[in-house]
C-alpha cells in the first residue's frame, strides 16, 4: 500500500501525472477522466454516508467505497503493467455480490411500475446524483476502452453499480416512509 509523506508533489503543474506503472500522460486524458469520475463516485456515495443512511445501505456503501479504490487502481495501470504488480482489481464476485444486493433490496420494495422523479428523502436524493456520476463514470471508461485496455470487469460493474443506487434509493425512501414520486409523462 502506498505511504503518502508528503501531498503535494509539484509535478503535476504543467498538466501532466504519473499513472501507477509510471508513465507520464495528461491529466485531461481519458484513463484521468474516468478514475478521476470514480473518484467523485466515490465521494458522492462518502456524502450520502454522512446523511444517515438506513443501516443495512451503510454496511453495504462503505463496501462498495472500498470496491471503488480497486476499481480505481484498475484504471490507474495500463493492463500490461497488471502482470507485474499484485494490484486489487474488480472481479465478477463484485458484480455477483451487487447483483444479490438488489434481488434483496426489490424483494422489500417491490417493483418499479412506473419511471419516478429522483429526489425523496436527502440521503435517497444524493443516492440518485451518485448513480448519474455512476453512469459518467461508465461513460468515460467505455470511451477509454475503445482505444486502451480496461479490465474485463470494470464495465460491468459500473454498468450494476448504476443500478444498485437507484434500487438503494428506493429503498432508501421506503424504509423512511416517503412516497416515490412518479413521472407524469402526459404533463
Amino acid at each position: 500500500m502506498p505511504r503518502l509523506t508528503k501531498i503535494y508533489t509539484r509535478q503535476g503543474d504543467e498538466g501532466v501525472t504519473q499513472l501507477s506503472g509510471g508513465q507520464r500522460v495528461a491529466k485531461d486524458s481519458l484513463r484521468i477522466a474516468a478514475y478521476g469520475s470514480v473518484d467523485e463516485l466515490n465521494s458522492q456515495i462518502g456524502a450520502a454516508l454522512s446523511m444517515g443512511l438506513t443501516e443495512l445501505l451503510v454496511g453495504k456503501l462503505l463496501e462498495i467505497q472500498n470496491e471503488l479504490f480497486h476499481l480505481g487502481s484498475d484504471l490507474s495501470f495500463l493492463e500490461e503493467d497488471k502482470k507485474k504488480f499484485e494490484i486489487p482489481q474488480i472481479e465478477e464476485r463484485h458484480i455477483v455480490r451487487l447483483e444479490k444486493f438488489m434481488d434483496e433490496l426489490l424483494e422489500a420494495i417491490g417493483p418499479l411500475k412506473n419511471f419516478i422523479l429522483p429526489g425523496g428523502s436527502r440521503g435517497a436524493a444524493q443516492l440518485h446524483i451518485a448513480r448519474t456520476v455512476c453512469r459518467r463514470a461508465e461513460r468515460e471508461v467505455i470511451a477509454l476502452a475503445r482505444q486502451e485496455g480496461v479490465g474485463q470487469f470494470v464495465i460491468p460493474y459500473l454498468n450494476r453499480l448504476s443500478d444498485a443506487l437507484f434500487v438503494m434509493s428506493r429503498y432508501e425512501n421506503h424504509k423512511k416512509e416517503i412516497s416515490e414520486t412518479l413521472w407524469n409523462s402526459r404533463n
